[in-house]
């Protein structure tokens, strides 16, 4: 005989009503988790990308081996959406493991997982200097220089590179840098259609190495060479006028922002969501600025959401 009440019995039973699934629990299929895989180059940021995942609540594991990545989007799937979002990073620690990053990415696609990859890019001096400083070795330099070590993680990071739908590169970031790029990709409730960046720069500091698209905008007369001018950025609205009033200045920037838009129809139906636009002059002060502006404007009235960064302006 129960020493329990009637009130206690009716409880018991009442939760164990509750918690008998229904039909509808049945029918409905649990919430796949979004993901982003963290991967690029030793030295070039990843642990600070994932711990800014992370303090945005995303779930993140560090160095998983590529064929766990599926079992886990599945697990995160039966969490009751307790898991929505999930970033891990492969890097070549977990050599081994990496050639079977491919079969694991065509798993994730086959069940529907909406992924992303985040590449973290460096020059071969930013590295080499970061490695020096820390007195570590590169995980693949073996018996050789650091340099070698570099030379061969690119080799295997070639075609992951390529797949990237978001390439940073850190050779001119700080810590705090790379943190509001990051911020400035992931922070947002709703993720839109398409990001876009503008950067403007100057041919004479090299290309961007992150960029998608480059833009010459060389074929315009140099305000660097009107005395009263040469003192402002492209930001002034004198150099402005001064740089749209030149022959073929305004037809480009129709023209391009026509290709631009045709190009953003393409990565939408690829499922490509972010994209670097470099546009550039010979020092990345006076053109490459104004234009990159006015670019930035369009691709926003077209419902890009779009970030301008200005590299090189200021350096001369």
């Amino acid at each position: 005989m129960s020493d329990s009440s009637p009130e206690q019995q009716t409880g018991r039973e009442g939760a164990q009503a509750s918690a008998a699934p229904t039909r509808d629990d049945q029918d409905r299929s649990p919430a796949i988790p979004e993901l982003v895989i963290i991967s690029g180059m030793s030295g070039a940021g990843r642990s600070t990308a994932a711990k800014c995942l992370e303090d945005l609540g995303w779930f993140v594991v560090d160095n998983i081996p590529p064929e766990l990545i599926p079992p886990m989007v599945d697990l995160g799937a039966r969490s009751q959406g307790n898991v929505a979002r999930i970033a891990v990073v492969v890097d070549v620690r977990g050599r081994r493991f990496f050639d079977n990053l491919k079969e694991s990415l065509a798993a994730l696609d086959a069940a529907q997982v909406k992924r992303r990859i985040v590449f973290l890019e460096s020059s071969d001096e930013a590295l080499v200097r970061r490695f020096e400083s820390v007195r570590r070795p590169h995980p693949l330099q073996g018996d050789g220089r650091i340099v070698d070590g570099i030379d061969a993680e690119r080799d295997l990071l070639r075609e992951l590179r390529g797949d990237a739908d978001l390439v940073i590169d850190t050779s001119s970031l700080n810590v705090h840098e790379l943190r509001a790029k990051m911020d400035a990709q992931f922070a947002g409730e709703e993720v839109p259609e398409l990001r876009a960046t503008v950067m403007s720069f100057g041919f004479k500091y090299g290309l961007p190495v992150d960029a998608d698209l480059v833009v010459d905008c060389r074929f315009i007369p140099n305000p660097h060479w009107v005395p009263e001018l040469r003192p402002y950025t492209g930001l002034n609205e004198e150099v402005s006028n001064y740089v749209f009033s030149q022959p073929g200045a305004k037809e480009f920037l129709d023209g391009y922002a026509e290709l631009l838009r045709i190009v953003a129809e393409g990565y939408r139906r690829e499922g490509k969501r972010y994209v670097t636009i470099a546009v550039g002059c010979t020092g990345g002060k006076h053109r490459s600025v104004a234009m990159s502006e006015k670019l930035a404007r369009r691709l926003v009235s077209e419902g890009v959401e779009t970030v301008v960064v200005h590299r090189d302006m200021g350096r001369e």
